[in-house]
């Protein structure tokens, strides 16, 4: 080798050496954690679903005395809660407000979803803010104001149905009332089946839409076979939560209610201001079961429409799926 080939020839590159890996040991905490994680989630369940079970349970005591004190099973409660009229008369008014309010929460709810799909982004921004805000301001201000709403509009009102009857001895005048109710209701659950609507439009395959254009089909048969179906759980999630909000709700139903528009929540309210008693649990017991009907009953149309269509299985209602 000449003392050129030497100079000329590159130097080997040097490989850097690679750190070893060193193994951990075994993690001796591990099961420690997931033990105590579990622990925690069985804790947090049993803490919210005790008392419910208390509730049920002690519906069929047969005691006459202290709710608490236990003296055999017995459904004499429950055939006091039916046969008094005043219970009747509660739950008819909580059922008739509920449907109601459910079909028109979920009718503006849906029209106003499909309507703001085809604005301006900007002013969908806008509208998804009032949304928003109309979700998060607390109830009760909800229902301060709706009733004040209904106050100006009463007195606004009825001079002028009383002039429109003249000499008549009962005037018809408008007071707060079961519609009072159902309008302060829709006001607030129109925006949770909006909510649920939009969130069902943003993960829907368009092109099934456009789709269906490029076939000449006209716009309504297109929502009919083709946006429906996909939005049908989610129309079936807002109705149910809409009822179950409306039926149990009481910080609005207090506020905007009138004579005889009475509902199963403020009826209970008034009977625990005398104590608790197995009257009181009964009447819990059975909205209870009407709520879980209602639910159950719309994840089985749920799940028999996924049967139909060749679908997935249906998502659990309150649940929108993307």
């Amino acid at each position: 080798m000449s003392a050129t080939d030497a100079v000329a020839r590159p130097a080997p590159a040097t490989v850097p050496a690679t750190p070893r890996r060193v193994r951990g040991g075994p993690d001796r905490l591990a099961p420690f954690v997931e033990g105590g994680f579990r622990l925690h989630a069985a804790l947090i369940y049993v803490f919210l679903f005790l008392p419910i079970v208390i509730v049920v349970v002690f519906s069929f005591n047969g005691t006459n005395r202290i709710v608490t004190e236990w003296q055999g099973l017995s459904l004499k409660w429950y055939e006091r809660a039916l046969s008094d009229g005043s219970v009747q008369a509660a739950l008819g008014n909580s059922i008739v407000i509920a449907v109601t309010n459910a079909v028109l929460a979920t009718v503006f709810g849906t029209l106003a979803a499909l309507g703001l799909q085809r604005v301006a982004p900007r002013t969908r921004v806008v509208f998804d803010a009032l949304t928003y805000i109309s979700v998060i301001v607390p109830e009760i201000v909800i229902a301060l104001a709706t009733l004040i709403l209904f106050s100006v509009f009463r007195d606004l009102a009825n001079p002028i149905l009383a002039g429109l009857q003249p000499g008549a001895e009962r005037p018809f005048r408008i007071g707060l009332g079961q519609w009072s109710i159902i309008a302060a209701h829709v006001l607030f659950n129109t925006s949770l089946v909006l909510l649920l609507i939009r969130a069902r439009l943003s993960g829907m395959d368009r092109t099934l839409v456009e789709g269906s254009y490029d076939l000449f089909a006209t716009p309504w048969r297109t929502f009919w076979q083709i946006t429906f179906p996909q939005l049908l759980p989610a129309i079936v999630a807002g109705f149910l939560l809409s009822f179950t909000f409306s039926f149990d709700d009481y910080v609005i139903t207090s506020f905007v209610s009138g004579p005889g528009s009475g509902t199963l929540p403020l009826y209970i309210f008034g009977q625990t201001r005398q104590g608790v008693t197995p009257l009181t649990n009964a009447i819990a017991a059975m909205m209870l079961v009407v709520t879980l009907t209602i639910l159950l009953g719309g994840q089985y149309l749920l799940a028999r429409q996924a049967r139909r269509t060749g679908g997935r299985s249906a998502t659990p209602i309150g649940i929108v799926p993307e």
